[in-house]
C-alpha cells in the first residue's frame, strides 16, 4: 500500500518526475489505443498479461470471462457503482441507511479547491472518484504541502482511466476529488480490506488484505472463513505462497455477507470491498472487473476452476 506524505521539499522532485512519467504514458496510450477497437485493445492487454490469446466468443477461465463482461455487459447503474462518490447514494438507497458508508468530508470538481480552507478534518484520505489505486493519506494538517497535493489532484482530474482500463463505467463518471474520513482502528491502524467476490449472486471467496501498513499479507477464504490455497493478484510470483499469519474472522462477517449479497444480485460478477473497524462495518467500494481481468491466479488451475463457476448466460 502506497502512502504518500508531503513533508518537505525533497519530495518535490520525485513527485514531479512521477507526474511527468504518468502524463507521457497517457499520451502514448491515447495515441496508440485510439487506433484499435476496444476488443483489440482488450485482447492485446490480455496477451501481455498472460502470454497467450483467448477466444472471446468462448471464454473459459475467470479472467477470460471478466474480459467478456468488460465488452458485453453494461447497465446504466455501472458508472454510479464505480463512482467513489455516487456509489454512496446508491448503497444508501439500496440498504435504506447511510451507516455503512465511509463519511465524505469534502468533494469538488476543481483541483484548486483542495486547500487548507476546505480540507479541515484529519486524518483523511484524498482520491479521485473515477479511477483505481489513486489516493493520498493525510495523517495531520502539518503533513500537507498544499501545492503538491493540488498538483496531484489536477493530474487525477485529467487522467482518462477508461483509456487505460477499457472499462466503460469509468468513461461515464463525472470527475471529482473526494476527501473521506480515514478509517482507523482503536489501535491506530488502517483496517483490513475484505474483498468479497460474488459470481451469479453467490459468494465464492473473500480476498483479504491483512495488516496493510505492516505485514500486508494477502489471504483468501471461503464463505465459512476456511483458508483457500490460491492467490489472485498482479504480482509476478510464480507459485502460491500460503498465508503467513492466522487471520481472525472479522466481527461483522455475517453482516458483511448479508450486505454483499444485496449488492451482488445486480451483477454476474462483482467484488464488494468492506472494512471492519472494531466491529463496525463499512462498504469500501464496488469493483466490476477485478484487476481488469489481468491479475494472475496462483496456482493457475484456479483460473479455470472459478471460470466454470461464473455463468455468463445466467
Amino acid at each position: 500500500m502506497e502512502i504518500i506524505k508531503f513533508i518537505n521539499a525533497n519530495v518535490w522532485k520525485s513527485e514531479f518526475h512521477y507526474l511527468l512519467c504518468r502524463v507521457m504514458y497517457e499520451v502514448w496510450l491515447t495515441k496508440n489505443y485510439r487506433r484499435f477497437s476496444r476488443e483489440q485493445v482488450t485482447k492485446r492487454r490480455f496477451k501481455k498479461a498472460f502470454g497467450r490469446d483467448f477466444d472471446l466468443q468462448n471464454p473459459q477461465t475467470l479472467n477470460e470471462k471478466i474480459q467478456w463482461l468488460k465488452l458485453n455487459e453494461y447497465h446504466d447503474y455501472y458508472p454510479i457503482c464505480a463512482d467513489k462518490y455516487a456509489m454512496k447514494q446508491w448503497v444508501r438507497d439500496l440498504l435504506g441507511t447511510d451507516k455503512y458508508n465511509v463519511p465524505i468530508l469534502y468533494h469538488t470538481a476543481n483541483w484548486r479547491d483542495i486547500s487548507e480552507k476546505n480540507v479541515t478534518q484529519f486524518p483523511c484520505i484524498v482520491k479521485p472518484n473515477h479511477s483505481s489505486h489513486d489516493f493520498i493519506i493525510l495523517r495531520s494538517k502539518e503533513d500537507v504541502n498544499w501545492q503538491q497535493l493540488r498538483r496531484r489532484c489536477r493530474y487525477w482530474l485529467h487522467r482518462d482511466y477508461f483509456m487505460e482500463s477499457q472499462e466503460l463505467q469509468y468513461r461515464d463518471i463525472p470527475r471529482q476529488i473526494v476527501v473521506e474520513k480515514l478509517l482507523v482502528t482503536k489501535d491506530g491502524k488502517i483496517p483490513n480490506d475484505y474483498k468479497l467476490n460474488y459470481m451469479n449472486g453467490k459468494l465464492e471467496f473473500v480476498y483479504v488484505s491483512y495488516d496493510r501498513e505492516g505485514l500486508n499479507a494477502r489471504c483468501v477464504f471461503d464463505e465459512n472463513w476456511q483458508v483457500l490455497p490460491f492467490y489472485w493478484g498482479n504480482s509476478d510470483q510464480k507459485e502460491y505462497v500460503p498465508c503467513p499469519v492466522e487471520v481472525p474472522t472479522p466481527k461483522s462477517f455475517d453482516k458483511m455477507k448479508e450486505v454483499g449479497e444485496k449488492i451482488a444480485k445486480f451483477f454476474k460478477y462483482v467484488r464488494v470491498d468492506f472494512y471492519d473497524v472494531d466491529g463496525k462495518l463499512y462498504v469500501g467500494e464496488i469493483t466490476l472487473h477485478h484487476g481488469g481481468g489481468c491479475d494472475r491466479l496462483r496456482p493457475q488451475e484456479y483460473d479455470a476452476i472459478y471460470g466454470k463457476k461464473l455463468d455468463l448466460m445466467a
